[in-house]
């Protein structure tokens, strides 16, 4: 029988659901694990009724101190889903008690507190883990291990996109739209998501980044008299006043890869008529590949090696044999997944590393994670400034 690790949550809200619904049903589909995740306590703000949430997602025990929740004894492992700007200081006192924690993407909401976080991790000697659940999807990580099979060859060309459109004049002002709280928009909620899958998938950094281009089309919001109702807005309301909105609503740029590769990276929250779509294609000399997160369970694979008269866009279904990564913990061929399966496959990855074993593609940890942070740091500096930014400039 697994041993058990007592989890403490650290925040509720959207993440907080998805969270706890990864370590509801992890153990239930991934039966060989090291560690057997136990929802002990998890933390919420008074106005937040931490009680009800630990009741109806199961968690054994519930407060309104994080600080609490991070010192109990029987706490092994601490998870940060809270707004951004709170991101470091349950994630510093983690590492300062040499507990491993994970955190929400971005690891921080601003650099400095990304850096504060990979110095103390480091001198802490402790595991951490960043949550980027799109790398557990199974058609990302069959990309991420074509391209490193060698099949598409030498990369020439990255493009990913991020588009959502509920960030509408009719949407108050969240916390997602405060700067104070959010760090930046549809930049950092967005762009930090695809800018960790392409070096991901192509295994390679990025260098230079050029061209940026960050606006905030709308200027004020309506203060909301009620929050999302555990969404990201689905169900926020607003009042009658307003506040200005500090956040960029879309940000695009230009990059270049160390090994030769060129990209292009957009991101915004106004894009009518898309819901989530998240994509990404990377083209090179052997082969190129497609995925569409709103199709999530296909990966487009061209192969460039084949004689002309065969060559063709392949659409392969990810959740098909056991060959697939995570599928055979899932259900029979081709019976599909959806968003919530990333989180228990990255729930499951982070069991096997604290138990000593290899996850089935890597996890971010503070100082992978923080590499991306860099990169978003480096396209606010070219949009302010109107110029190419290497990244050696951004510490």
């Amino acid at each position: 029988m697994a041993k058990a690790c007592n989890v403490a949550l650290i925040g509720q809200g959207f993440m907080g659901r998805t969270h706890s619904n990864a370590y509801l049903k992890v153990s239930k589909f991934f039966n060989d694990l090291p560690l057997n995740p136990v929802m002990h306590m998890v933390f919420g703000m008074p106005e937040e009724k931490p009680e009800v949430f630990a009741l109806r997602w199961g968690w054994k025990n519930f407060t309104t101190n994080w600080k609490e929740a991070i010192a109990d004894p029987d706490v092994n492992y601490v998870d940060v889903v809270t707004p951004n700007y709170m991101h470091k200081e349950p994630a510093m006192a983690a590492l300062a008690a040499k507990k491993p924690v994970a955190s929400e993407k971005p690891i921080a909401g601003t650099l400095a507190d990304a850096r504060e976080m990979v110095e103390a991790a480091k001198k802490a000697k402790v595991r951490t883990f960043v949550w980027y659940n799109y790398r557990r999807c199974p058609a990302v990580a069959l990309a991420h291990q074509l391209v490193k099979e060698g099949r598409l060859g030498q990369i020439y060309h990255v493009r990913a996109i991020y588009l959502q459109d509920w960030g509408g004049p009719e949407t108050p002002l969240l916390w997602r739209f405060k700067k104070e709280l959010a760090g930046s928009g549809a930049h950092g909620d967005l762009n930090a998501h695809i800018v960790d899958m392409s070096r991901f998938i192509t295994g390679d950094e990025i260098v230079e980044v050029s061209g940026a281009i960050a606006e905030t089309f709308i200027k004020e919001r309506v203060i909301p008299s009620q929050g999302s109702a555990g969404g990201i807005a689905a169900g926020a309301k607003g009042g009658v006043k307003k506040g200005k909105s500090t956040v960029d609503d879309a940000v695009l740029f230009l990059a270049r890869f160390k090994k030769g590769a060129v990209a292009s990276f957009e991101a915004t929250r106004l894009a009518t008529g898309c819901k989530n779509q998240n994509g990404i294609e990377v083209h090179g000399d052997k082969g190129a590949i497609r995925f569409r997160f709103e199709d999530m369970n296909y990966l487009e694979f061209y192969d460039n090696t084949l004689e002309k008269k065969l060559q063709g866009w392949n659409k392969i279904m990810c959740t098909s044999g056991g060959n697939h990564p995570y599928v055979g913990n899932w259900w029979p061929d081709a019976h599909i997944i959806g968003y919530e399966h990333g989180f228990v496959n990255q729930a499951a990855d982070i069991m096997r590393v604290l138990g000593g074993q290899q996850p089935v593609v890597p996890i971010p940890d503070f100082a992978d994670a923080y590499e991306t942070q860099r990169v978003l740091e480096a396209a606010l500096l070219s949009a302010e400034n109107r110029c190419a930014v290497k990244m050696s400039e951004v510490k």
